[in-house]
């Protein structure tokens, strides 16, 4: 990557005059056009540069993101899939691109049988009753499915007030439950990273609404116990949530239904390859066992004959969570990766993701500690501690060194039970050369000079920017002054 690039902004690139386009002629009829009341009397104070100036600005910036179309993604728990670009031209397709969400019925029929089939399928791979669309993201699916809960247990007029979740949990997973009203208990792991069946005993009783689990967990491990766990929760009354983010493991294997799961949120990025980072577009279907469905977030897609329609008359339901019906798009890409790969393909994407994991956890376990390392699912959690211990290195200088090699870095520091955590997760599109080079790196860096890795990396147009700072003072806009 050129450092010498420019890096100004286009407001600083900007010259009185210099246009790059021309806008096409007005499309909405004159008596239809803003009253004079309601316009600016001076354009707004936009950039002006040429064509040229402006595609190199662009490219430029292009050439200095990391992507899953141009780096290897190894990160961990947020399942950097590929995403199809055959998906990408059948979505963008003018009859589903372009149609308003303040569309009659009958003037979307095509898409509202989509999202109905698409709410059937996620059913049946969650072996489960009913699904809600609407939430945005995996965690606002957290969030809803938990506020389901917390109707139900009012309808039947159950004081319930504590979510059980696992210390090795998703930090949404206390965070929803704390907005949805509930207080959380921590759970521990045991030896095995698995639940703490003694300690999870020692908690449950008749306050508790919900236990959220991740399965496979977030150390890449199927947690065996988990009809045992589902009974316990199930006898004391309670509920059992599967948080969904792992289901990239067990498509067409299992079912979290099959397992005693009675509610759990897709991420459609993570399992269904909707287009993942920066910030979105997300969404996180929720599925939900026969007894809550009436508490779904309303409307969901109904069929009555051969007519498909939003269903807003749900008496019992917690309302709308989200604008509209929800993000279509990313639905509809994940409804033609379902439909394009079909049961068998969905079952191969996850034994080829567990290949990959496996493989590559035979090329580190020699090479770090890894926890529990034996076999994995989708994911296994390596650790830096030793090389933290014995050199100062930690997992931060391996993760920021990959980046001199062309790898995004694996996730760092979570799960938070394991030291100097580096959380890696190949996915299923990596092919065995790309695994095989990204240990050869891996390994590299371990044997590198300490004082070398600190100031990693070295070939970026930027190093180390200060994280802490950019999160609590971010510049959101630019000024002239």
């Amino acid at each position: 990557m050129d450092k010498r690039q420019s890096t100004e902004l286009l407001f600083e690139l900007s010259h009185p005059g210099r246009r790059a386009h021309r806008l096409p002629v007005c499309d909405v009829p004159v008596e239809n056009t803003l009253p004079a009341s309601a316009l600016a009397e001076e354009p707004p104070p936009l950039p002006e540069v040429g064509e040229i100036d402006l595609i190199r600005h662009f490219v430029n910036l292009s050439t200095r993101n990391m992507a899953i179309d141009t780096n290897f993604y190894p990160l961990g728990s947020c399942t950097m899939k590929y995403n199809p670009k055959r998906h990408e031209r059948l979505a963008s397709h003018p009859g589903l691109a372009d149609l308003h969400p303040l569309q009659s019925d009958d003037s979307c029929q095509g898409m509202l049988a989509i999202l109905w089939e698409m709410q059937n399928l996620l059913a049946e791979i969650a072996g489960l009753d009913g699904v809600s669309l609407q939430p945005a993201a995996g965690a606002q699916g957290e969030l809803t499915a938990l506020l389901v809960a917390a109707a139900y247990y009012r309808n039947k007029g159950e004081k319930r007030s504590r979510v059980l979740i696992p210390d090795s949990a998703h930090g949404t997973n206390p965070a929803s439950a704390a907005l949805a009203g509930f207080d959380t208990v921590s759970v521990k792991s045991n030896a095995r990273g698995l639940v703490d069946l003694d300690d999870l005993r020692s908690k449950l009783d008749d306050r508790a609404a919900v236990f959220m689990i991740t399965n496979p967990n977030t150390l890449g491990l199927f947690d065996d116990q988990i009809a045992t766990i589902t009974d316990l929760l199930h006898q004391r009354g309670a509920l059992v949530y599967l948080d969904g983010a792992n289901m990239n493991a067990i498509l067409g294997i299992t079912r979290p239904g099959d397992f005693g799961a009675d509610m759990m949120h897709y991420n459609v990025h993570k399992t269904f390859t909707g287009p993942h980072g920066g910030g979105g577009p997300g969404s996180g279907p929720i599925a939900v066992r026969k007894q809550l469905v009436p508490f779904l977030p309303t409307p969901l897609v109904v069929q009555t004959g051969e007519r498909y329609a939003l269903d807003f008359d749900r008496p019992k339901s917690i309302g709308r969570v989200r604008s509209f019906f929800g993000n279509v798009g990313i639905l509809l890409r994940g409804w033609l990766y379902i439909r394009t790969l079909g049961p068998d393909g969905l079952r191969e994407v996850s034994e080829n993701a567990v290949l990959n994991a496996n493989y590559l956890l035979s090329r580190l376990k020699n090479v770090f500690d890894v926890p529990h390392g034996d076999r994995c699912m989708h994911e296994f959690v390596a650790s830096a501690r030793a090389l933290r211990r014995e050199r100062k290195i930690s997992a931060m200088d391996i993760g920021k060194r990959l980046l001199d090699f062309g790898y995004h870095a694996p996730t760092v520091y979570f799960p938070l039970v394991v030291p100097e955590a580096m959380m890696i997760e190949p996915t299923e599109t990596e092919s065995k050369e790309t695994l095989d080079a990204f240990a050869d790196a891996l390994i590299r860096i371990r044997d590198e000079d300490a004082d070398f890795l600190h100031n990693a990396p070295h070939d970026l147009a930027l190093s180390r920017p200060d994280e802490v700072k950019a999160a609590k003072e971010p510049i959101l806009r630019w000024r002239a002054d």
